[in-house]
C-alpha cells in the first residue's frame, strides 16, 4: 500500500505562548518579590549604616579641607606662620641683581648685573635708597612686611633680583637686626615686570602670613608713580584709600631725567594703557625675555583666591577684571 500524500498528513500545531498568561506570571513574580520578607539581619543593617556614615564623613572632610587649603599635608607640615598679625605690605620693585660683596661697595657697577641703559647713571644709589626707605617704613610700623620683588631675570644670575636686594639689605643692616628680633622682610622671586611686582607681592604676602594685606605701600621710582597708582592699582581693583606710593628717582641731571621720563612713557605707561594686564603686545614679549631660567610661581596653590586674576588676559586688552577678589 502506498503512503498517503504529504498534503493529507495532519498539520503540526506550533506552540504559541499566551501573552496574557505570560504577563500575569511576570506581574505575580514581581509582586511576590516586592512583598517577600527582607533577608537582612539587624547586624548587617548596622554595618551598612556605619559604612555609609564613614563614607559621608570622609567625603565632607575632604571637601572642607580642599576648600580651606589646597596644599597637601606634606607641605603644610613644614609651615609654621608666626606673622599672621601683619597687614601692611611694603613692596620694593627690584631692577637689577646685586652680585654680593661688601655693602660699602654697593655703588660699584661691577657688583651688579645691569642693563646697558642702567650703566653710568645714578641708578645704583636709587636702588639702595629704595631699600633704605622700605626699611624705615617697616621700623615705624610693626605690622608691616617688606617684600623685595623681582625674578631671576638675567641669564648670568644665580639668584633672583628680590633675593639679591634682601641680601644687600641684611648685609647693610638696614633693619637693625638683633639676635632677638624677627626679620619682617622677604623676597618675591617670580615677577618679571611692574604689574607682576604688585600682584605677585600680594600673593607672596598671603603665602608668608596666611592672610591678604589691608594696606599697600610701594617704594620705587617717582617716574613710575602713575603706572602704579593709575594702572596697576586699577587693574587689581585695589582701593585708592589703602594704596600709597613713595617715589625716589636717581640723582641725575636734567637731560638724563628727561630721557628717563620719555622712556617710561613710551615703554611703560603707554603700553600698559593699551594692555592693562601686560599679556599682549610687547609687554608679554618682555616677560618672555626676562625668564631665561624658565621659572614659574607657586601662587595658584598658595593664594588660590587669586587664580582667576593671575590668569586674566582678556581679548579686549583694557577690559577690567570684575570677578570677586579678597579685598573687594
Amino acid at each position: 500500500m502506498l503512503p498517503a500524500p504529504v498534503v493529507l498528513l495532519p498539520k503540526r500545531r506550533h506552540f504559541r505562548r499566551n501573552s496574557n498568561t505570560e504577563g500575569a506570571f511576570r506581574r505575580r513574580k514581581l509582586q511576590d518579590l516586592l512583598l517577600s520578607r527582607a533577608r537582612i539581619t539587624n547586624l548587617a543593617f548596622f554595618l551598612l549604616a556605619f559604612a555609609f556614615s564613614i563614607s559621608i564623613f570622609i567625603n565632607l572632610k575632604h571637601l572642607l579641607t580642599s576648600q580651606s587649603s589646597p596644599l597637601p599635608q606634606s607641605i603644610l607640615s613644614t609651615i609654621s606662620r608666626e606673622n599672621t598679625h601683619l597687614d601692611h605690605l611694603i613692596v620694593v620693585p627690584c631692577h637689577a641683581v646685586w652680585l654680593g660683596g661688601a655693602s660699602e661697595d654697593r655703588n660699584l657697577e661691577r657688583l651688579w648685573l645691569l642693563e646697558p641703559y642702567q650703566q653710568g647713571s645714578g641708578r645704583l644709589k636709587a636702588f639702595f635708597q629704595h631699600i633704605l626707605k622700605a626699611a624705615q617704613l617697616a621700623l615705624e610700623d610693626t605690622r608691616s612686611l617688606v617684600i623685595f620683588s623681582g625674578g631671576q631675570t638675567r641669564p648670568a644670575a644665580t639668584i633672583t633680583e628680590g633675593e639679591s636686594y634682601l641680601q644687600l639689605a641684611l648685609q647693610a643692616d638696614v633693619f637693625h637686626i638683633s639676635f632677638s628680633s624677627v626679620i619682617r622682610a622677604t623676597s618675591e622671586n617670580y615677577a618679571l615686570d611692574s604689574f607682576q611686582n604688585l600682584l605677585f607681592s600680594i600673593a607672596r604676602f598671603h603665602e608668608y602670613t596666611g592672610r591678604y594685606p589691608q594696606k599697600i605701600t610701594v617704594v620705587g621710582y617717582e617716574m613710575k608713580r602713575r603706572r602704579f597708582t593709575e594702572l596697576h592699582r586699577e587693574a587689581i581693583r585695589w582701593p585708592t584709600d589703602r594704596f600709597f606710593y613713595i617715589g625716589i628717582d636717581p640723582d641725575d641731571g636734567p637731560e638724563e631725567r628727561a630721557n628717563a621720563m620719555d622712556g617710561e612713557l613710551q615703554n611703560g605707561f603707554i603700553p600698559y594703557t593699551k594692555d592693562l594686564y601686560g599679556c599682549h603686545t610687547q609687554l608679554v614679549f618682555k616677560r618672555l625675555l626676562r625668564n631665561p631660567h624658565l621659572r614659574f610661581h607657586s601662587y595658584y596653590t598658595s593664594s588660590p583666591e587669586l587664580r582667576e586674576l593671575l590668569d586674566w588676559c582678556p581679548e579686549d586688552m583694557d577690559a577690567l577684571f570684575h570677578q570677586k577678589l579678597p579685598w573687594s
